[in-house]
């Protein structure tokens, strides 16, 4: 079984509603790398915060064409979801994880290793829905409780391998935000990344009541400590497990 940084494990699963869809979006990029939740009028009810993956197309066609087309010719012909769960898609591990820091001083993190599942209603008003093993459609998603944005200074978005195995740059991931309302926010992990273990993949911060995100797409070669050393959240960090399936 494998580890990476955790604390002390504690918490329970919930579900949650995840608000209305909307129908656009703002993509966040190197160039257009910020956004107003305040301005966008979404700086209130549930935050939905969602990360979904898949195998990247390229890295499958690559595999076919240099391994297996030649001794299986009509797997040419297999579209590419099929070719993505059969070249082991279910042994990537990404799991999303959030730093925060409230207006009172607390610190923290909320994320599957060591069971820290946070809460919606009471401090730290974050909340994992639960832990997604199998890169499923639904991906996974943390819930932040706008409603006490007031009490929230800062959070750090993340991403990282439970694995131990690098695969950054065999996966195309998203981590896509759903306000109450306006339009939903996207943040692409596209950059390649072969030996990094964890990405920071956006910041929220309330800047004088004003809440901002900001894109980073920050990949380390490390863990949530390096993570928590370049952001400055001064955590002690652990081995942390997870519970077997």
């Amino acid at each position: 079984m494998s580890f990476w940084d955790g604390l002390r494990p504690g918490g329970r699963v919930a579900q949650f509603d995840s608000g209305s869809a909307a129908s656009n979006a703002i993509e966040l990029t190197k160039r257009h790398s910020s956004v107003s939740l305040s301005k966008q009028d979404a700086a209130t009810g549930n935050l939905r915060v969602n990360l979904s993956w898949r195998m990247r197309t390229s890295d499958i066609e690559g595999r076919s064409k240099q391994g297996g087309l030649l001794r299986h010719p009509l797997k040419m012909f297999q579209p590419d979801v099929v070719q993505a769960h059969t070249q082991g898609m279910v042994n990537v591990d990404l799991d999303l994880g959030c730093l925060y820091e409230l207006t009172d001083g607390s610190k923290g993190v909320v994320q599957p290793l060591g069971g820290f599942f946070g809460d919606l209603n009471t401090s730290p008003y974050i909340k994992l829905s639960g832990d997604d093993r199998f890169g499923a459609p639904s991906g996974e998603t943390i819930f932040v409780n706008l409603d006490h944005r007031d009490e929230i200074k800062r959070l750090l978005f993340f991403v990282y391998i439970y694995d131990q195995t690098p695969a950054f740059d065999r996966t195309h991931a998203k981590v896509t935000l759903y306000p109450s309302s306006g339009p939903r926010v996207e943040i692409e992990l596209d950059e390649r990344a072969p030996e990094a273990r964890s990405c920071a993949v956006f910041s929220l911060e309330n800047v004088k009541g004003d809440l901002l995100v900001r894109r980073e797409v920050r990949f380390v070669y490390g863990f949530q400590a390096e993570l928590d050393r370049l952001y400055g959240w001064g955590l002690q960090w652990g081995r942390g497990y997870k519970t077997k399936a």
